[in-house]
């Protein structure tokens, strides 16, 4: 069965959830660390510029994704934010030995059909296309010395600068940042016009 294309990020607490979702849909789908994003200001600046066109989050229904889910709306803006929500459903998933304190399942141990129906009224027919149709790559990160070369390091966290995008993030995440925020053409305009040095 085809993913479903969502052009806006997804937020969900753990790389399991991340794992589940991604057979489900094919969108960038970034994780709190469970609690991490309350004392990581990298996470939380990443949130906030990726939001720009909106922002789904995902997280478990129960106490501890309620509070993960307000802490994110106090730094995102609120009409950028569509939460989306679980049903509580007892029961434990299969690589845990006992259940969560709750007592119910989380997003990674809810049935696919079930987030199907969750994400279907965010599916983008046009992402898929976009995503085809110039998408920048880690070649064009060679090319522009963003990586693999003496510097690229640095030259990166300018790039993160001139985009207000936190410092030091690797290059996998610099580049899902990128095709979420802009087109090829002005990922180029951007590169042109960074310092030397």
């Amino acid at each position: 069965m085809h993913k479903i294309p969502i052009s806006i990020p997804v937020v969900v607490e753990g790389k399991y959830d991340q794992i589940k979702l991604s057979s489900v849909i094919d969108a960038t789908i970034l994780t709190t660390e469970g609690f991490g994003v309350f004392n990581n200001r990298e996470k939380r600046a990443l949130l906030r510029t990726l939001s720009k066109n909106g922002i789904i989050i995902l997280t478990d229904s129960d106490g501890a994704g309620g509070v993960i889910r307000s802490h994110i709306q106090s730094f995102v803006e609120p009409d950028k934010i569509y939460n989306l929500y679980i049903p509580q459903i007892a029961g434990k998933e299969k690589r845990k030995k006992s259940p969560s304190k709750a007592g119910t399942l989380g997003v990674e141990g809810m049935d696919a059909a079930l987030l199907r129906e969750l994400f279907e009224k965010f599916a983008d027919r046009h992402a898929v296309l976009q995503k085809k149709r110039d998408p920048i790559t880690k070649a064009d990160f060679f090319a522009d010395r963003l990586t693999g070369t003496e510097g690229s390091t640095a030259r990166r966290n300018l790039l993160c600068s001139a985009l207000s995008l936190p410092r030091d993030m690797t290059p996998k995440a610099l580049l899902a940042a990128l095709n979420l925020l802009m087109s090829r053409e002005e990922y180029q305009t951007v590169v042109e016009n960074l310092p030397e040095g």
